[in-house]
């Protein structure tokens, strides 16, 4: 059986002043030769690896805290405790520290904390303890004095803690704060307020323990109640008896588990509440008090997570048709602020609590909670939600998939979750803007887990597009079901919902995944934007502009799948929108797919021809194409024409005759395309200029200018084969000919690419 004496948890305090959490083992004393002494070791439970290796130092003060911890310091800003699972291992471990230091382990400190000058230091040597006025009433002035004038200096503060421990000397205070408030004597009173304040900066464990000892709590609360500085007395001491009566929800058989639990909360309730606000130098006096909390709390976490039956009744009642809304409501409300006390916890720690909770099922029994009428109940039962999302959002998309497959979708929890962000009666949208939240991180696809036999991106998003995106937009459709907007005005409803779902239907075809696209085209998606479109008429607005910028992305980025799917299904409906040349440009990037497909060897001998002609860079179509056609003479090599040496073997014959045909099908979509061409831009304007340039001997330049109907390679325009103006009459060889007329031809096609691209056919 493992000895749990000796186990225990080591801890480091953070630059925010809050404890970390550096893993569980068992601690040993024993002599480590490299370190020249008398050591404390922890190694790991899990592996034996070493947690921690700390010489005792003859002059470190340690000190021991509420029977189970020893917490000290090993350089300015590093302190290190230790909290054992059971006293009697903290004892043995102390007397061995003791035993090192030469000190009596009947102490809880061993060393006194100085860091004043010598000069303080000095004066002090002559007076080895402090003395205390007798407590008596008439004294009361002289006490705070007296405890006002040692905060300053580390070894007095030290003298008279050790003072007042050994006399007993808070009881006795406390004692005459009875007799003044007997007297309504506000002096007395003014005067123990100071001397309890003063107290608790003493930083102090022992005097802590005897402070918010059961028997004591209340009077120090009291004391408190009295500042100086205010007009009235406070009523705190009526708070925590008569408003904030503590509840058992469920029975808590262990005593000292209840009592742990009224002293935590009484004492952060002094914390927060009753002290006042501390200066930067209180500050740091106070840092016993927050770890005296913080300990705590990982005490109650600890011991009501391994406490089962609590649970299981707690979980039980949760979920009980039978239980009445109060007491379902106090459960509610103590299973929140168990989990808020989990947020004390480190992060192995948090792991095997929300564990616990996931084994005893609290997933379903919030899916029970979420569906009550109770506002209240839900409001906490959504914070509670919060704390498992946060935490694991894996957890929750695991246990909401598992449940579609026994449920209907309008009862799985997610949806209930969505369902509560739309309904949410709050002017101010609080809880629906904290769902919203929860429901984004658990579609985030960012937080996802991918393993070797699992891709939660694929599965809870398929599912979440299956079973809940219809819920998440009933909204949308509802305000749209007879194609316009249910109610007001037309441009504000649209603005307010259609555009919505413009602009996510936007951002989903803006990531060009085939996926996607083959759920749009699967499931006709554009049909109600397009019908949208079309009752919008001719009015130019928010929507009108967001549907045009759509489709204008589409053919722009020359999405295919896309293009194709809107061209065979909607052209009918949007042929005649002629105001912009978005559509007709989408049917122009659909023939150019359909003749690519048809001729899959002239698009590879394009392809081919277009990468070897020069290197292509990281520049936009437009720029690329500028450059083309501003190439002069100086781009040649030795006045020939730059053909790739590759190209130069191949069967001259074989490259024209693809080229060749491609020219006789455009002649003859010409008359096809006359009406297009009239409505563009290049009335009167003149084609971009292009030059060529080869060598029969001597050299010679070509160059050519055509309007804007009389297009490369049509049947008049300059270079085509055949045509009157070719050179043709130009003695040369075959090769030269051949690379000549090449490269004629690909400036026709490239003009006619550039025009398209620049939306002006």
């Amino acid at each position: 059986m493992t000895d749990t004496r000796r186990r225990v948890k080591v801890y480091t305090l953070n630059e925010d002043r809050q404890w970390d959490d550096r893993g569980t083992g068992h601690v040993s004393s024993c002599y480590v030769e490299r370190l020249k002494g008398m050591s404390l070791l922890v190694r790991a439970e899990s592996d034996g690896s070493l947690l921690l290796e700390s010489k005792i130092n003859p002059n470190t003060a340690y000190q021991k805290q509420q029977d189970t911890l020893i917490v000290w310091s090993e350089a300015e800003n590093y302190d290190l405790a230790l909290s054992f699972q059971e006293k009697a291992g903290c004892d043995e471990i102390w007397e061995k520290i003791c035993q090192v230091q030469g000190k009596d382990p009947s102490v809880d400190i061993t060393q006194d904390l100085v860091d004043e000058s010598e000069e303080e230091r000095f004066d002090d040597m002559s007076s080895p303890g402090l003395e205390l006025p007798s407590c008596e009433l008439s004294r009361l002035e002289e006490i705070a004095e007296l405890v006002a004038s040692s905060l300053p200096s580390p070894l007095r503060r030290e003298k008279l803690a050790l003072a007042l421990e050994n006399e007993g000397y808070i009881k006795k205070l406390l004692e005459i704060f009875h007799v003044c408030e007997d007297l309504e004597n506000i002096e007395g009173l003014h005067h123990l307020y100071e001397i309890i304040k003063g107290i608790f900066l003493l930083n102090r464990t022992a005097l802590f323990e005897v402070m918010f000892s059961e028997e004591c709590i209340m009077d120090v609360i009291g004391c408190l109640e009295y500042d100086p500085s205010l007009s009235q007395s406070r009523k705190h001491r009526e708070f925590l008896t008569k408003t904030a009566k503590f509840k058992e929800v469920i029975p808590i058989s262990d005593p000292e588990l209840k009592q742990k639990i009224h002293q935590t909360y009484r004492v952060q309730y002094i914390q927060d509440m009753v002290l006042p606000t501390p200066s930067v130098f209180e500050e740091n006096m106070l840092s016993t008090l927050h770890s005296f909390i913080f300990f705590n709390k990982v005490e109650i976490v600890g011991m009501l997570q391994e406490d089962e039956k609590f649970l299981t009744d707690l979980f039980a009642q949760l979920t009980d048709e039978a239980t009445d809304e109060e007491k379902r409501q106090e459960l509610v409300n103590f299973l929140k602020e168990f989990c808020a006390f989990s947020q004390t916890l480190q992060p192995q720690n948090r792991d095997a609590f929300f564990k616990t909770l996931s084994n005893m099922g609290i997933l379903p029994a919030l899916e029970v909670i979420l569906g009550m009428d109770d506002a209240q109940v839900r409001s906490a039962a959504t914070d509670i939600f919060s704390y498992l999302v946060e935490y694991n959002p894996s957890m929750v998309r695991e246990f909401v998939m598992q449940e579609a497959q026994q449920n209907d979708d309008d009862i799985l929890l997610i949806n209930l979750i969505i369902e509560h962000m739309i309904c949410d009666t709050d002017p101010e949208l609080g809880g629906a803007v904290l769902l919203m939240g929860l429901l984004r991180t658990l579609v985030d696809p960012e937080n996802m887990l991918a393993t070797a036999n699992k891709t939660e991106k694929t599965e809870f998003l398929g599912f979440f597009y299956k079973h809940c995106m219809h819920v998440l937009t009933a909204p949308l459709l509802a305000n749209t079901t007879e194609d316009k907007p249910s109610k007001g005005n037309a441009t504000l409803d649209f603005g307010n919902s259609t555009v919505c779902a413009l602009r996510f239907k936007r951002k989903i075809i803006g990531l060009k995944d085939e996926f996607y696209n083959r759920y749009i085209m699967k499931s006709f998606l554009f049909e109600p934007v397009v019908k949208a479109f079309l009752n919008n008429g001719s009015r130019y607005n928010l929507m009108n502009s967001a549907i045009i910028e759509m489709f204008e992305f589409i053919r722009v980025e020359d999405i295919k799948s896309l293009t194709a799917h809107v061209i065979e299904n909607y052209w009918k409906a949007l042929e005649d929108v002629d105001y912009v040349q978005t559509f007709k440009g989408l049917k122009l990037r659909f023939e150019q797919q359909r003749e690519r497909q048809d001729n899959p060897k002239l698009d590879s001998m394009r392809s081919i021809l277009r990468n070897h002609r020069y290197r292509r860079d990281a520049r936009t179509l437009e720029d690329e194409e500028e450059m083309w056609f501003n190439t002069d003479e100086d781009d040649m090599e030795d006045g020939e024409a730059v053909v790739p040496p590759s190209d130069k073997t191949k069967n001259d014959e074989d490259i024209m005759d693809p080229i060749s045909k491609f020219m006789e099908r455009k002649k003859l979509k010409e008359s096809e395309e006359k009406e297009v061409l009239l409505k563009t831009n290049l009335s009167g304007r003149q084609s971009p200029s292009f030059k060529l340039s080869f060598s029969s001997g001597t050299k010679s330049n070509l160059t050519s200018q055509s309007s804007a109907s009389n297009l490369p390679g049509s049947p008049g325009s300059p270079g085509s084969p055949g045509s009157p103006g070719s050179p043709g009459s130009v003695s040369k060889s075959t090769s030269q000919m051949a690379a000549i007329t090449t490269k004629v031809i690909l400036n026709g096609d490239r003009l006619t690419s550039l025009l398209q691209t620049r939306n002006l056919l």
